[in-house]
């Protein structure tokens, strides 16, 4: 796998059809933009450029403002993230079982660090300061999934699992 980290898509790449099914859905809701932008982002993986520039069109809002919420809530993304989500826990629990360990081997088998994506948009990886299972520490999520007692052997098994299976949801 290469080292690099995905890119943004290119915009003249985006379908803004999706997002235009979105707006439609939420239009006459007060206080919509939060609604619509959650929607985007499930629709594409993340908030495309393009779909910042039509949401403000049709909400009648300004980009800075829509930046401004995006970029106050940890739960927008503006570049593409992976289909698995690998987050590691890395609070005291957690670090004190093993979890540097953990995280580095992770970072070596996918070839990105913290906050990135693999080129192919399989995986984005990210350390977070506890998922609330210290009695299973060190503890890795992958999407929805819980893996407790993590060992660097588990780590190579998860990775070869979510390699083998499809990128749509």
């Amino acid at each position: 796998m290469s080292n690099a980290p995905a890119e943004e898509i290119p915009t003249a790449d985006i379908d803004l059809e999706a997002a235009n099914h979105v707006i439609d859905k939420y239009l006459t809701l007060p206080g919509n933009l939060m609604p619509v932008l959650q929607g985007i982002q499930d629709e594409y993986g993340y908030v495309p450029k393009p779909t910042i520039d039509l949401v403000a069109e049709r909400l009648n809002v300004y980009p800075s403002q829509i930046y401004g919420v995006l970029t106050f809530y940890a739960q927008f993304h503006l570049k593409p993230r992976g289909r698995f989500i690998i987050r590691v826990c890395v609070g005291t629990a957690c670090h004190v079982q093993g979890a540097p360990r953990i995280v580095e081997t992770f970072f070596d088998k996918l070839g990105i660090g913290h906050a990135e994506t693999t080129p192919d948009l399989r995986f984005t990886f990210e350390k977070v300061a506890c998922l609330g299972a210290c009695g299973m520490a060190p503890l890795a999520m992958v999407n929805d999934s819980t893996y407790g007692s993590m060992t660097v052997q588990k780590v190579g098994d998860i990775i070869a699992d979510y390699s083998q299976r499809p990128m749509k949801k």
